[in-house]
């Protein structure tokens, strides 16, 4: 498998972490599209929202609090917190990865 988000996870590949801890990491979005734009994926390569279960409910779970965590870290008052889903939705990488996104909300996709 050649994921460049799994590479990322592994430390194969150069990131700035913001965040990690036994299943997730977060870094800054190479391709920003907000003042702050901070990717959060599991360390399992799961594809999209398309590929998970109810065995993955902690793990999305977790996903939520590690954004609520760097957002509280960053000061951030206010901020989006996105999946895109398919290529249709927008999604470029086929690894699972939750957007969290901050500026002034006219500036944001939704």
């Amino acid at each position: 498998m050649d994921c460049i988000f799994c590479k990322i996870a592994k430390g194969e590949l150069p990131s700035t972490k913001i965040f990690e801890n036994e299943n997730l990491v977060a870094f800054n979005d190479i391709n920003p599209k907000a003042k702050t734009h901070i990717l959060i994926i599991p360390k399992e390569h799961i594809e999209s929202i398309k590929h998970i279960n109810f065995n993955h409910k902690d793990l999305l779970g977790s996903m939520f609090l590690a954004a609520k965590e760097i957002a509280q870290k960053q000061n951030l008052e206010g901020y989006k917190l996105v999946f895109n889903v398919g290529r249709e939705g927008g999604q470029i990488v086929d690894h699972l990865h939750l957007h969290l996104l901050s500026a002034d909300v006219s500036d944001l996709p939704v």
